[in-house]
């Protein structure tokens, strides 16, 4: 009896926990459904029934499936293009070579081929022009991949295979030819097979030595060196002085540097005529590459091209000493309508006049319409800059040229460090007349650190040709520059100058006129005609 209520008593309490696991595993099965059904459907109703941890994994689950699902119907919104971007930014970022042919600085600034092309892309844009130099050619390339780098390259550069596979180019802008350079007086090579046996050296990373490596699998006795430490100038003064037998350079380059290395000659040249283009990153995006390539159509014919190829490579200036017999056809026929401009100009600013004479014909040979190839012009060839600096407002007018080159030189002169002590604080002046401050104190930093005199210009005389070697601009503030050209530039002034003094020193006061043969000049009352009209 009390075992058959107990069991009753058991089967009694029992009861309610059967029903609540049936309920419980009823509901786990609706759960089970449920779930397969919202994996299956993405059914909203599954989170009623989760735990909340479970119901806010789904929440973001479903989010982030409504996003996409949003997307693949309305489209993603495109990335911008690389021309949207660099617009965007308000500046191009472009990385060049420091040379001669392609961007350096002088007295008026940046300026070169490469810099003035690109610098004209630029402003056709709306954009401000950065530049950035490469250490040689493979950081030139390696940098256009890299991230906030440049996203254009303008350093003279040909479309080689090898390169074709580290940037996209443009069309081409200039039509060059490779060729093999020897030293005047020594045996010169006609043909592929005369440079085995000879000192061979070229840049790295460059087309000529892609063109010599080629070349060795014909010729395998070829033997030739590569260095990233030089540029274009460095190896031309090498087969100038004769510490190399050979280089191989573009005859651009060639042509603008020539008139500084008086042994160096063209063997001959070597393969065909190679274009010159600029180069973008490697990629799909084209948007760049298009706007330049429609850049470089327009400026060929608007004639900007041919603009720059003349005024880079279609002359150069001829430094050194004219002779003596021009000269004094020119002290005869030319300086006696200009000696009394001279003396005016000298005079408030207690200047030798014949200095300014001088300067006047190393500058333009005493003609008030003469031009360079960088744009500076009239007698004293005064940059747009530098006139309206002082005031000039036609710079064919000789009186204001000369007025203004005065004015100018007074500056230069006053801006030299106290230490610089005359006569050698007026020859430092014409040398930063010349090639600019920047570059003049580079010089001066170079020859203290050589044990010499900062402050004697036969010290640093010896040092300013440094400036165009790669090994000592690259230490430099300024970097590149034709250093040797201020040096000529003092050297024939000072020359000049001796000469003036010495034909005027018998000049009496008055109207006297010296009874020497030799002393010619005077002053010609005549106002002098206009030879052009004025700007």
């Amino acid at each position: 009896m009390l075992e058959a209520g107990h069991s009753t008593l058991k089967r009694q309490q029992a009861a309610p926990v059967a029903r609540r696991f049936k309920d419980e595993r009823a509901l786990a099965e609706k759960r089970s459904a449920v779930e397969i059904w919202r994996r299956l459907r993405f059914a909203y109703t599954a989170p009623m029934f989760a735990r909340p941890a479970i119901r806010m994994r789904c929440a973001k689950g479903l989010l982030a499936i409504g996003t996409l699902l949003m997307l693949a119907g309305c489209g993603e919104e495109p990335k911008p293009s690389v021309l949207e971007q660099v617009k965007a930014e308000g500046e191009l970022r472009v990385v060049t070579r420091n040379s001669p042919a392609t961007y350096f600085q002088d007295r008026n600034g940046a300026t070169g081929f490469e810099y003035e092309l690109a610098k004209r892309f630029a402003t056709d844009l709306g954009l401000e022009l950065k530049i950035e130099t490469a250490d040689n050619l493979d950081n030139l390339f390696s940098s256009l991949g890299r991230a906030d780098g440049p996203v254009m390259a303008a350093a003279g550069l040909v479309d080689t295979p090898q390169r074709q596979r580290q940037a996209r180019f443009s069309i081409p802008y200039l039509e060059v030819t490779p060729q093999v350079i020897y030293r005047q007086g020594e045996s010169r090579p006609t043909k592929p097979e005369d440079l085995v046996g000879k000192r061979i050296l070229v840049l790295a990373g460059s087309s000529h030595a892609e063109q010599l490596a080629a070349l060795k699998l014909e010729l395998p006795e070829l033997e030739f060196e590569v260095s990233d430490a030089v540029e274009v100038v460095d190896l031309l003064r090498m087969v100038d002085e004769g510490q190399i037998d050979l280089t191989l350079v573009d005859s651009n380059e060639l042509a603008m540097n020539q008139v500084y290395f008086p042994n160096v000659r063209v063997a001959f040249d070597l393969g065909d005529t190679n274009s010159m283009r600029w180069a973008v990153a490697a990629g799909e995006d084209d948007s760049l590459l298009l706007e330049i390539d429609a850049f470089l159509k327009r400026s060929e014919a608007n004639g900007t091209v041919q603009r720059l190829k003349e005024r880079y490579y279609g002359h150069v200036d001829v430094l050194g000493y004219v002779g003596a017999y021009t000269f004094a056809q020119h002290l005869q026929k030319r300086l006696p309508r200009y000696e009394k401009m001279f003396r005016q100009a000298a005079h408030p600013h207690q200047i030798d006049w014949r200095l300014l004479a001088a300067m006047g014909y190393q500058e333009s040979l005493w003609q008030p319409n003469a031009t360079s190839k960088t744009g500076v012009r009239g007698l004293m060839m005064l940059t747009q800059r530098t006139a309206q600096s002082v005031g000039v407002s036609n710079r064919l007018d000789p009186k204001q040229s000369i007025d203004g080159g005065a004015r100018y030189f007074i500056q230069v002169h006053q801006q030299l460090p106290e230490s610089i002590a005359e006569p050698d604080r007026t020859w430092f002046a014409l040398a930063a007349y010349n090639v600019g401050g920047g570059h003049l104190e580079d010089a001066r930093k170079l020859t203290e650190a050589e044990g010499l005199d900062p402050n004697k210009w036969a010290d640093v005389q010896k040092i300013l040709p440094r400036l165009a070697q790669k090994q000592w601009y690259s230490k430099t503030r300024y970097g590149y520059a034709r250093g040797g050209e201020p040096v000529h530039f003092v050297r024939n002034i000072r020359r000049y100058y001796d000469i003036l003094t010495w034909v005027t020193q018998p000049q009496l006061e008055g109207s006297q006129v010296a009874e020497s043969g030799i002393h010619l000049p005077g002053i010609d009352k005549r106002k002098p005609e206009e030879e052009t009209p004025p700007l």
